[in-house]
């Protein structure tokens, strides 16, 4: 059993040579391998993976994985380690020839109803981090039973391993590892879930900014394909990612304002490094944040594409979604932080769309994990729908909606202290914020503070690092800013 490889939210993340080396990628890919001819649910003949086959109508004869990488430094290299792996195994590999972003390694998965895929990726970690994550067959990142599995399955750190890991480093089993490239396969995909014709017609200008990741070979491809036209920044290989943090935050996107800008393109779209998330950007220069973004395009999706059923969202992402949920007649579910918690009810089926306020979303007849490349083509698709320009289409949106104005911030602080705030706060919470009474308290998720009003605090741990992240969001725009003063005042009175 490992103690010195953990699985966060999404995969395992370390520091590249540090914590993520080849021995390292190759123990996890030996404690997957086992996952997969063991597991009696998850695994190649496990009920679960055999029913979802079956509802597929295919049959594999033996385990298929597909392999991807990112445009990181070494990760090409490391998925080598992992195809040699998992075929030293009995597993079959499809490895990806190009890198390949999360969304569509998973599409890959349910398209060819493989067991799963590893990708290696840092996602939106800053150069020197790199990491692996598993895609179970359902296709989407493994949940925690599957994760916790796998941890016990990663054998010791030997010399064997060491050595296996040293002389294959770099080099692919290509008389046993079948290579692909899988963009035909998903930019078909994407062509069922766009208006390709609405699209065509609009003769839209937009800009692109991949962030030097893997959503250069996607999002340029299918917008070209279907008449757009595209300038393009960022869109060469550089493993420094430019000297910034290869989010598709409103820092890292300060170029692509500036090309939208200046050469007077009606948006522009971004995605972060394995395409998870997305960041768009209106033809003034504006970065719109997903909790404007999402009940845009579900209203988008409702109204136009006709598509119906239940709404999930973290319970910290915007009360905007109620109101459009509520407009529409649809049923809303909140979540813990996390989209492994949303991925678990898109899986169902019942759900149009799933939503996080950090830039994930999730929609119905398509991959039930968050998909920065669809989401950004979804806004895409709603201007060349409606005809319309951004800023008509947020015009109107607000006139049938209320707008809201949110805002975040972490604060460091230790383990005991992180401790010691969460136990006060469920011991003894505030009665009134900003002298206003506290109408109620979810405690879906940390502590989230609901004013008489509607307007919100909410404080919680963060799960990945020694953080306390406050959020609030009100009507009132000058609100959230001193709610979240408030809650640093709570907290300081804590610890």
């Amino acid at each position: 059993m490992s103690e010195d490889i953990k699985f966060s939210t999404a995969g395992f993340r370390a520091v590249t040579a540090g914590g993520l080396t080849a021995q390292n990628v190759q123990r996890l890919a030996y404690g997957i391998s086992e996952h997969i001819l063991e597991h009696p649910f998850y695994g190649f003949d496990g009920e679960g993976y055999k029913k979802h086959c079956q509802t597929q109508g295919k049959k594999l004869k033996k385990p298929l994985v597909i392999v991807g990488f990112d445009t990181r430094f070494l990760s090409k290299q490391l998925a080598y380690v992992a195809a040699n792996a998992l075929v030293q195994n009995g597993i079959s590999v499809k490895m990806a020839e190009l890198p390949l972003p999360t969304p569509v390694a998973e599409w890959c998965v349910l398209n060819e109803c493989a067991v799963g895929a590893i990708v290696i990726t840092g996602s939106e970690g800053e150069y020197f981090v790199n990491g692996l994550k598993w895609i179970a067959y359902y296709g989407g990142i493994a949940n925690n039973e599957i994760m916790q599995d796998i941890e016990k399955r990663i054998p010791a750190p030997t010399a064997q391993i060491l050595k296996a890991s040293s002389t294959e480093f770099g080099d692919l089993n290509s008389a046993v590892v079948i290579s692909k490239d899988f963009r035909k396969a998903y930019l078909t995909r994407m062509a069922s879930l766009i208006n390709t014709r609405a699209l065509k017609n609009a003769k839209l200008k937009v800009a692109v900014d991949p962030l030097f990741g893997s959503a250069k070979n996607y999002l340029r491809a299918f917008l070209e394909k279907y008449g757009v036209t595209v300038e393009g920044i960022h869109e060469n290989d550089d493993v420094l990612f430019g000297g910034h943090t290869p989010n598709a935050g409103p820092v890292s996107l300060t170029e692509l304002k500036k090309l939208v800008t200046g050469k007077k393109l009606a948006l522009g779209i971004a995605c972060n490094p394995d395409c998870d998330k997305f960041g768009i950007v209106d033809s003034e220069g504006n970065w719109i944040s997903a909790n404007e973004i999402a009940p845009m395009l579900l209203d988008h999706l409702v109204r136009n594409k006709k598509q119906k059923g239940r709404v999930c969202r973290s319970v910290i992402t915007s009360n905007l979604i109620d109101q459009v949920a509520k407009a529409h007649g649809l049923m809303l579910r909140d979540t813990p932080v996390g989209f492994k918690y949303i991925t678990e009810l898109m899986i169902s089926g019942q759900y149009v769309m799933g939503m996080e306020e950090s830039g994930g979303i999730a929609v119905a007849n398509h991959i039930p994990d968050k998909d920065g490349l669809l989401a950004c083509l979804l806004v895409i698709d709603m201007l060349a729908t409606e005809k319309k320009t951004f800023k008509q289409l947020k015009k109107e949106f607000y006139k049938k909606y209320k707008q809201l104005f949110d805002q975040k911030v972490s604060m460091p602080k230790t383990e005991t202290e992180i401790n010691r705030i969460m136990e006060r706060l469920d011991i003894k919470p505030p009665l009134s914020i900003n002298k206003t009474s506290v109408w109620r308290i979810d405690s879906t998720d940390g502590f989230k503070f609901i004013l008489k009003g509607g307007s919100w605090l909410a404080i919680r741990p963060s799960s990945t690092e020694r953080l306390i992240r406050l959020y609030a969001e009100a009507q009132d725009e000058k609100l959230p800013a001193a709610l979240i003063k408030e809650g640093k005042k709570i907290i300081d009175s804590i610890v």
